[in-house]
């Protein structure tokens, strides 16, 4: 079979750099898959793009389809033949039904039966006759996240498709999209190359574009803005932030990326440090330069498109971009610096929350009330003060100027106005610390006082947000209630907090005159993602379940339990036990309830050793294991199990359980009711099957 090189180019007006690296890996996957359907064999497959273009590259392409041979199952022999040995009317209507005839047909056994099989075969195809269908269907089903219309009713991409290319070795696939023909004329540089590049092969296609100045390989964009980035660092004797995103970001959005130093006035580096970084990286996505003690430099570098004939125009230009902007910051700072965070608190009872749920200043005072609830179940009287005082100034901040011009400073800056408004750095902390972790990764609070008012406001969103019917739905999740649950549990992991959820959400709830049916819809959400983060460690489905069944509402000894419990189940001992309680269950579960609870064995009705041995296994580990679980003790729990183990193993090994005299049989059932009662005691052991 001979191999041969497929390219398949689409090009387009810009698209935004966030879409770039999810259409890479969807139109990667979609291809992988059709390939696949289609038996035909690759070398490698690679998709890769610019702002401009989006290419899939296969090498080493089948020429033709494998071919395709499968026994298809039909009706059993008993209906597929007749007294005489002949095909029943089943039989052959069976062969048409898969286009084959009598020739095609035969019997295999399955089980034990005889059944007809009809064998179809398919002789493979042309690989070039089939990727026009292929090429067209990939292009079709791209679905960006965000897509424009033109041209021809029921076009969409992301942005419109000015050329395509599909060559399978240097011949030219037809495809058509959008009114647009294939062909095997690309295009260079918007501002340094060609309008048109003839591309003559798959293999050539890189090289040519490089002439071009357009660098297909985002990972070789990315190495370009490295090396452009510490050759300025050389220059400048500081460090750029190390910021992945940002640097994908650029690679995303250039062609030909030609890093450049820039600087403005020092004295804007009086404003806080997140706001000028913030101006940087969001707003013009540059990347802030530190010298050697870590401080920020007035300077940044940026990533051009275009390497201008003279790059002090790039520069100055760029310049006077971040200075309008930092302008603008300088003003917001000075001008908010003139009143408190105090003196700001009214002003929130006018920023809607959400019509149901009220502002969000009344948001604020049941975050205060949940607070003060809240720094006494966890004991901790030393930061009563500074919680309530972090939790009536928590949003403040959100009403200045710098926040409204930069939303993403939210919390940096009310740490900023409160410490120069007087407040503690415990106070002025936690307003920043509220927020914390941002997103999955993030660093949690330092200390307690910003994780109590962290997690009350989460948990508040959570039952005010169900109250109102608006819950996270499929991909839909507007308020964030995900990563709100998903904050709490990391920050009481983080900072080993053993907080009850199930009374804090109680708690929540009293202050939103939430019911019963808002409440429990609430912790069914949360016990939801707290098994799912609890999976993402790798964790088993077993423990995992049981953890969060049975500690699922106070997630630090859902934690602890978990990581006790995987740490043992693949031990013997452990994998017995499992099957004894489920044997225990499904014993006892053919009891009557009154029989169940009416069973209570004494020592002297024992008869045998196993029944004996059982009785002061469960005597002995029962008392350990109580004592384990009052102290939490997750470790002392399974050492307990461990020792019962053996005892309820031997007990199934020795004796019938359901012995046909009456008091035999009430006093074994009898001794596997304690059992069952020690085991429900730790939680239901059924999930680990």
């Amino acid at each position: 079979m001979i191999k041969r090189d497929l390219l398949f180019e689409i090009g387009t007006e810009e698209i935004p750099a966030r879409f770039m690296t999810w259409v890479i890996g969807e139109l990667s996957e979609a291809a992988k898959t059709a390939l696949g359907e289609l038996r035909l064999s690759y070398g490698n497959l690679r998709v890769t793009g610019t702002p401009r273009r989006i290419a899939l590259c296969v090498s080493n392409l089948a020429d033709r389809q494998d071919d395709f041979e499968e026994a298809v199952k039909g009706p059993p022999k008993t209906q597929a033949l007749s007294s005489d040995g002949q095909y029943t009317a089943a039989a052959l209507g069976f062969a048409k039904s898969r286009g084959v005839d009598a020739s095609g047909l035969k019997f295999m056994e399955i089980k034990g039966v005889e059944y007809l099989h009809a064998i179809v075969r398919e002789t493979g195809r042309e690989t070039a006759d089939l990727l026009p269908d292929f090429l067209s269907g990939l292009i079709r089903g791209i679905v960006f996240p965000k897509n424009m219309y033109w041209e021809e009713q029921g076009v969409r991409f992301a942005r419109p498709v000015r050329w395509i290319v599909a060559l399978f070795d240097g011949g030219i696939i037809p495809v058509c999209f959008g009114g647009v023909m294939s062909g095997a004329n690309s295009r260079g540089h918007r501002f340094m190359g060609s309008k048109s590049v003839r591309v003559d092969s798959a293999g050539d296609y890189e090289a040519a574009l490089e002439r071009e100045f357009v660098i297909v390989d985002h990972e070789k964009r990315k190495n370009m803005i490295k090396s452009g980035i510490a050759e300025i660092e050389r220059e400048l004797g500081g460090a750029a932030d190390d910021d992945p995103d940002l640097l994908e970001e650029n690679a995303q959005l250039t062609e030909y990326p030609i890093p450049f130093c820039g600087s403005f006035e020092s004295e804007f580096l009086d404003i806080p440090e997140e706001v000028l970084i913030a101006t940087m990286k969001k707003n013009q996505r540059y990347f802030p330069v530190r010298d050697k003690n870590g401080g920020l430099m007035a300077n940044f570098i940026g990533v051009s498109n275009n390497r201008a004939r003279d790059m002090n125009v790039v520069r100055d230009g760029n310049e006077r971009v971040l200075r309008a902007r930092l302008y603008d910051a300088a003003f917001f700072w000075r001008d908010d610096l003139k009143s408190s965070l105090e003196s700001r608190l009214p002003r929130l009872e006018k920023v809607l929350y959400q019509e149901a749920l009220g502002s969000i200043r009344d948001k604020c005072e049941r975050v205060r009330s949940i607070a003060g609830w809240l720094v006494g179940h966890i004991n901790e009287p030393g930061i009563a003060g500074a919680a309530d005082r972090a939790a009536v100034l928590a949003k403040a901040d959100l009403v200045t100027g710098m926040v409204f011009e930069f939303p993403e400073v939210q919390g940096v800056m009310g740490r900023e106005y409160a410490k120069r408004g007087g407040e503690t750095d415990e106070v002025a902390d936690a307003i920043f610390e509220q927020y914390l972790p941002r997103f999955a990764g993030d660093r949690i609070p330092s200390g307690k006082t910003g994780a109590v008012i962290g997690i009350c406001d989460r948990a508040d969103s959570i039952i005010a947000i169900h109250k109102v019917g608006l819950s996270p739905t499929g991909s839909q999740d507007p308020y964030g209630l995900r990563r709100a649950a998903r904050g709490i549990n990391e920050i009481l992991w983080g900072l080993e907090m053993d907080v009850d959820m199930g009374e804090l959400f109680a708690e929540a709830a009293g202050r939103l005159d939430a019911d019963n049916g808002v409440r429990g819809k609430a912790v069914d959400f949360y016990r939801q993602r707290l098994y799912n983060q609890l999976r993402e460690r790798s964790y088993g489905h077993g423990t995992t379940s049981l953890a969060a069944a049975s500690m699922g509402l106070r997630p630090l000894q859902a934690l602890r339990m978990l990581e006790a419990f995987e740490e043992v189940s693949g031990e013997a001992w452990f994998e017995s036990l499992v099957i004894s309680a489920v044997r225990v269950n499904n014993i006892l579960g053919k009891l009557p309830d009154a029989e169940r609870e009416s069973l209570d064995p004494k020592a002297g009705d024992f008869t045998t050793d196993a029944e004996r041995a059982l009785g002061a296994a469960l005597n002995l580990r029962g008392d350990e294991t109580a004592r384990a679980l009052a102290s939490l003790d997750w470790k002392a729990v399974c050492r307990a199990l461990s020792g019962l183990s053996g005892a309820i193993s031997a007990f199934f090994d020795g004796v019938m359980v359901m012995d046909p005299d009456p008091a035999v049989r009430a006093t074994r059932t009898g001794l596997l009711c304690r059992a069952k009662n020690l085991f429900d005691s730790i939680g239901d052991f059924s999930l680990l099957k």
